[in-house]
């Protein structure tokens, strides 16, 4: 049986190395493993709040909605919920980008990117509330 190697194994770094850095600039041997905690550690404490958050509400049934008011409101809040959902997984990304580039000026743009991704995903889901109200209008609701 063969087994695979582990990220978080520091790698054979040769010795002519050091010459191809930047002046200040560390070797990245590690950043993989940190980077696998992390997600594995916010994954884990999304899940202990969500399950924690669901224990103590009744269940919901949401096909039985009374009036078009209800249903749009109910859109509403998903869409709210999932914009705002996927703005902050962008912004955990841009700040682990961030925190991991060392210096490298190609990591920081890819984090501000993901920074502004974010800003788009937070600004969206503030705009979802004139959208519902948009549908309203359009149904008569």
């Amino acid at each position: 049986m063969r087994l695979i190697p582990l990220p978080c194994r520091r790698a054979h770094i040769p010795a002519d190395a050091a010459a191809h850095r930047r002046p200040g600039q560390e070797p990245r041997s590690g950043w993989l493993c940190r980077v696998l905690l992390l997600i594995g550690l916010t994954v884990l404490v999304l899940a202990v709040v969500v399950t924690s958050a669901h224990a103590s509400e009744p269940a919901h049934v949401l096909a039985l909605a009374k009036s078009v008011n209800e249903v749009l409101d109910n859109i509403r809040n998903w869409i709210m919920g999932i914009l705002a959902g996927l703005a902050t997984v962008f912004l955990s990304i841009g700040g682990m980008r961030y925190v991991m580039a060392g210096g490298d000026p190609g990591e920081v743009e890819k984090a501000k990117t993901a920074f502004k991704s974010a800003g788009w995903g937070y600004g969206l889901a503030a705009l979802a509330p004139m959208v519902v109200q948009i549908l309203k209008g359009i149904v008569g609701a």
